[in-house]
């Protein structure tokens, strides 16, 4: 309370403007008008909407508050919404709360809150840390849970990025279908848990969609035929607030079009930071402790990553980054884990990024004239990611090769079961013929 009492006065001292959170409350008089929410321009500094339609019908409700009440609710929420995303990420890391545990989620969250991402989501009045609560609280659901799937489809009905989980979802179930099919030969077994997910996301994504075609038909139009493939309605890609890979390659080549680079950029990311995610999911916690989590973070930052735009505020991720490295830390007793998630953790709260020469309204950014080291300061949220996927995919990797190991183990001891019954079998056998044959010849000698 006294640290969630500190962060208000210093929101309020600062004067935010939670400008993010008056864009969405246009969008909501806007939809209440009937006007076109595409065309819509909204405070000082011109911000159109970039979300899908389903979002502006959301945003309805904040129009029945006045501003400063709308700021107040909007501070409260996302301060509840901070202590939900550390308590469902320490139930991802099978951490279960009882008293000791809810202590410890109000005490993160206590933290946690003067992070640079959860910081800046405050003070524009963002909805990031409700996308994360959503996908996490699909993902620590029991398995096989009829509704698990809808709040990722919520999410990416929100804001498209939290789509990239049901692709994730879709690989997990691929794969484990796979080896199960090459094992048992029942095509059956390509439905699975991960498959049912990944179908249910699919379909309340897709129910979004139709609701807001059937109730914003003119906007549904204009921003699946139009507004999505208008990356600069979002913002300039050169700028610090980006730390997307697109940001860093165009802080790289002094550009606000890194073309061809980004893309290469992005499609590595993809392939590693997916590839890493389904891999660390399907060794299993009994091979990979946390295994859940693995995937869970690597599919978020390999999102954030590919993205052409990553706002520093959607770096929320960072919480359950730091706790989950933490944990690997504290189950491991070791040193060098706890050092990896210190560092990790003043990456997101020393503010870094901010260290070098910006200016958002200047006709040409001066993150364009950048130094070396100016470039890894304003890159160091892309840094923190890719370095993380790898740790992610080496750590899969080693937890695989001993899945395997052990299978073989397995295998050789039923091999060796087996035949140590057959010889057990052939003695008993031969023992019976022997007590049948031997009265016989008594009698024949008789």
């Amino acid at each position: 309370m006294v640290s969630f009492a500190a962060f208000w006065a210093a929101q309020r001292t600062a004067d935010v403007s939670m400008i993010d959170l008056m864009v969405y409350r246009a969008e909501g008089w806007t939809v209440r008008g009937g006007y076109d929410l595409y065309a819509m321009r909204a405070t000082h500094a011109d911000l159109p909407t970039t979300y899908p339609p389903f979002a502006a019908l959301l945003f309805m409700p904040l129009t029945l508050l006045d501003v400063a009440d709308m700021r107040s609710v909007a501070t409260f929420a996302n301060l509840g919404l901070l202590v939900a995303l550390v308590h469902l990420t320490l139930r991802l890391v099978d951490r279960p709360l009882h008293a000791p545990r809810t202590a410890a989620t109000l005490v993160i969250a206590a933290v946690a809150v003067w992070c640079e991402p959860v910081w800046t989501t405050l003070r524009y009045g963002q909805i990031n840390l409700l996308l994360a609560v959503l996908v996490l609280w699909d993902l620590t659901r029991r398995e096989g849970h009829r509704w698990a799937g809808v709040g990722i489809g919520v999410a990416a009905g929100i804001k498209l990025t939290p789509a990239l989980f049901a692709v994730f979802l879709v690989l997990c179930g691929l794969v484990h279908g796979l080896r199960r099919v090459r094992r048992t030969g029942r095509a059956s077994e390509l439905w699975n848990v991960w498959m049912r997910q990944a179908a249910v996301a699919t379909a309340t994504f897709s129910a979004t969609a139709l609701l807001s075609a059937v109730l914003l038909p003119r906007d549904s139009r204009r921003f699946w035929g139009e507004a999505l493939f208008q990356s600069g309605r979002v913002g300039r890609t050169e700028i610090t607030d980006n730390q997307s890979l697109s940001g860093v390659a165009a802080r790289l080549l002094h550009t606000g079009d890194p073309g061809a680079l980004w893309v290469a950029a992005a499609v590595t990311a993809a392939v590693l930071g997916l590839g890493a995610a389904t891999a660390a999911t399907l060794a299993g916690q009994r091979r990979l402790p946390h295994a859940s989590a693995w995937g869970a973070v690597a599919c978020a930052v390999t999102a954030l990553l590919i993205s052409p735009i990553s706002w520093s505020h959607h770096w929320v991720w960072c919480v359950p980054l730091v706790l989950l490295l933490g944990a690997e830390a504290h189950r491991r007793a070791s040193r060098r884990w706890a050092a990896a998630a210190a560092a990790t953790m003043a990456v997101f709260c020393t503010y870094a990024l901010w260290w070098v020469p910006r200016d958002a309204d200047a006709a040409r950014a001066p993150e364009l004239g950048q130094s070396g080291a100016q470039m890894l300061l304003s890159a160091c949220y892309p840094l923190a990611g890719t370095a993380f996927l790898v740790l992610t995919a080496v750590v899969a990797l080693r937890a695989l090769r001993g899945r395997r190991a052990g299978d073989r183990q397995t295998s050789a001891r039923r091999a060796g079961g087996r035949r140590q019954e057959r010889r057990a079998t052939e003695g008993v056998r031969t023992a019976e013929r022997r007590r049948d044959v031997r009265p016989l010849r008594r009698s024949r000698t008789a």
